[in-house]
């Protein structure tokens, strides 16, 4: 990272609640061709999250901890701040001296951006400013949010807008939390209803939704110079598995991750 961090653009995309089964499944049926054709071997990395829920992952991954592979460590990181003792710190961790990624990637030059999506990023409580706060810019209006079945399109529009209005010289770390997967979902299937509610079926449906739109994404990151780019999920969620639905549980469906980290040349497609 050290290579990487002050010569690319990053990029780093939560797909807020999704689960491993749901997103390996359809990798492998070819359902969301445009996030397979960037995966490493076309398949996603299983992880256990740093959090059961939105704010407790994200206040872990802006710390450097990413989802952590699903094998016995340690496991060298790519982001750290200096801590004495650390054993997941490796000599191609790029090491910060602040306490938090955003503040450490400020200190070497990036412009810091957030394109929020779930409540936690919206900036209206005390509570979802917190997150947000943490970046130099920050965006969020009711359409990136959970209940707009169009709420992914509007977070790329928002991107799009951010890389064109930078100077080509401004390196930029650009971070999407995507909505579209998190309860309600039951929009995104067709003939599904409010009254039926969301289901693993309607998960499934959604990031099908984000992956027709996530190339604009990736060819907006790398528009400028070669983009290095994390796309994960920061915790799953349940569907009545043995008896539970939702998430902030100790249950798999909920730790269990996907993750893929890899670069977008210049001109990635749409």
């Amino acid at each position: 990272m050290n290579q990487i961090v002050g010569s690319h653009d990053l990029l780093l995309v939560t797909l807020d609640t999704l689960r491993y089964d749901v997103a390996e499944e359809l990798a492998a049926a070819g359902r969301i061709p445009n996030l397979v054709r960037h995966l490493p071997g076309g398949t996603w990395e299983k992880r256990h999250a740093p959090g059961s829920f939105t704010y407790a992952s994200h206040q872990a991954i802006f710390a450097g901890f990413l989802p952590t592979p699903a094998y016995q460590g340690p496991h060298p990181r790519l982001f750290a701040a200096r801590f004495a003792g650390s054993e997941s710190t490796a000599d191609g961790t790029f090491v910060h001296d602040t306490p938090d990624l955003l503040s450490g990637l400020a200190a070497v030059g990036y412009r810091t951006v957030c394109v929020g999506g779930v409540g936690f990023f919206n900036g209206r409580p005390p509570l979802g400013a917190v997150l947000p706060g943490m970046f130099r810019e920050s965006h969020w209006e009711p359409e990136f949010g959970v209940a707009s079945p169009t709420s992914f399109e509007a977070q790329v529009a928002r991107a799009e807008q951010v890389v064109a209005e930078l100077p080509d010289e401004q390196r930029l770390f650009l971070f999407v939390n995507v909505s579209a997967l998190h309860q309600p979902n039951w929009f995104h299937l067709p003939g599904a209803t409010a009254d039926a509610g969301d289901s693993r079926a309607t998960h499934a449906a959604a990031l099908e939704y984000v992956d027709r739109h996530i190339g604009r994404l990736f060819a907006a990151a790398s528009s400028r110079r070669r983009c290095f780019a994390i796309v994960c999920s920061d915790h799953g969620t349940a569907y009545g598995d043995d008896g539970y639905t939702g998430h902030r549980i100790g249950h798999e469906a909920v730790w269990t991750v996907p993750y893929a980290h890899f670069f977008l040349d210049p001109g990635a497609s749409r």
